[in-house]
């Protein structure tokens, strides 16, 4: 009869011959699949999905760069559709922690101020991030309602603030206190594409700025004048 002994030290051997499998560790020991790794996993996916687009965005393709398997993708995430809405909701959790930071003081129009800049600082810090959040590559239509939902709630901060300007007198009640949210956002948006696009013209000069000037315009040109 063969002892243990032997029929591990022949097991050594055939790791070592073979290769730890995918997954696996070395001698056959699964492979610990933690936040560390699926952190990496994403930090990477979003690269990948921002400059070649979401089709580019294989899980062998996205195991490789990462120096993992694709064993660990579907363990972290079950497949692609999960590994995008975690994407979507890691970009937009950023920016929402951003806006909320920003807080509620006695003048709204300077939380308006200071929430553009806020929304600035997170795309130019993540402009990889950015694009999955605000370009064409993870559509709303490809993911469940409660992922959507998450990133629509980022915009709350900012109609907030322009329902206290409205409650206040400052701003109009017409039209609604979201319509001027939008528009509001419109212009913060647009100018952090043109910088982030490289179209901002150099005859502007510093981009940073050329934003709080315009946002600052746009928050004043809402207000309430005397007739």
């Amino acid at each position: 009869m063969i002892n243990n002994s032997v029929i591990k030290h022949c097991w050594v051997i055939l790791v070592k011959l073979l290769g730890p499998a995918e997954g696996q560790g070395e001698m056959g020991r699964p492979r610990i699949h933690d936040q560390a790794v699926a952190d990496q996993l994403l930090d990477r996916a979003t690269q990948i999905v921002a400059s070649d687009g979401v089709r580019a965005l294989s899980l062998r393709r996205l195991a490789k760069e990462a120096s993992t398997s694709t064993t660990a993708v579907y363990s972290l995430f079950g497949g692609k559709p999960g590994l995008l809405a975690a994407l979507y909701k890691k970009v937009f959790a950023r920016l929402w922690q951003a806006q909320i930071a920003v807080g509620a003081s006695d003048d709204p129009l300077d939380d308006l101020v200071r929430l553009g800049l806020s929304y600035r600082q997170v795309a130019i810090a993540d402009p990889h991030g950015y694009r999955i959040m605000f370009g064409d590559e993870v559509r709303p239509a490809d993911l469940d309602a409660e992922t959507v939902k998450l990133g629509a709630r980022t915009f709350d901060p900012l109609l907030s603030a322009v329902e206290r300007a409205v409650a206040m007198g400052r701003y109009p009640s017409d039209p609604p206190a979201a319509s001027i949210a939008t528009a509001l956002w419109g212009n913060v948006h647009g100018l952090v594409s043109l910088e982030l696009g490289h179209f901002t013209p150099p005859q502007a000069g510093d981009p940073a700025r050329v934003f709080e000037a315009a946002v600052r315009a746009a928050v004043i040109g809402w207000c309430v004048t005397a007739a």
